[in-house]
């Protein structure tokens, strides 16, 4: 296995892996980014995110999408959107190994904290970040506004 940082040709398929966890998450029909998308906005002179891919035999298995946060107790914060292991890959170390890479790179960038969600059925995952020494926080709600949310709130609220 080899975990490198992700350029421009492997977007195809980081969204693969992508729309793969889609499924996995039961929201199949939810991914509306593309490739285009993705290059855009992970490799201009300002990218809104980073990833690491894992290779075993040339093809990218597993990737680890993360992005910068500021937290105004904590100051720089990673945050990991999502960490995605091919279904067949599973169990085979490949998340562990990005996993690894990206707490190394908030060490590198000494960043306070390393934050992401998990869904609350997802006991193989919580399990696993649970060991790695990660705390899961209960008392938190996670909190989102849709395209459409936002539509109405500027188009309701803010005449």
């Amino acid at each position: 296995m080899n975990i490198r940082k992700g350029n421009p040709e492997d977007m195809e398929a980081v969204l693969s892996l992508i729309k793969e966890l889609a499924v996995f998450e039961n929201e199949p029909n939810a991914v509306v980014i593309t490739v285009e998308d993705l290059i855009r906005d992970g490799f201009s002179s300002t990218p809104l995110f980073h990833v690491f891919v894992a290779e075993v035999e040339s093809e990218i298995v597993g990737i680890a999408l993360y992005y910068y946060r500021y937290s105004t107790w904590k100051g720089k914060t990673i945050h990991l959107e999502d960490l995605v292991v091919k279904e067949s890959m599973r169990g085979s170390g490949v998340g562990f190994g990005l996993y690894s890479e990206v707490i190394k790179q908030g060490k590198k960038d000494k960043v306070r904290r390393i934050e992401w969600n998990v869904l609350d059925w997802n006991t193989p995952a919580i399990d696993f970040y649970k060991n790695s020494g990660a705390k899961i926080l209960d008392d938190w709600k996670v909190v989102q506004m849709s395209e459409d949310a936002i539509n109405c709130f500027v188009d309701n609220k803010l005449k």
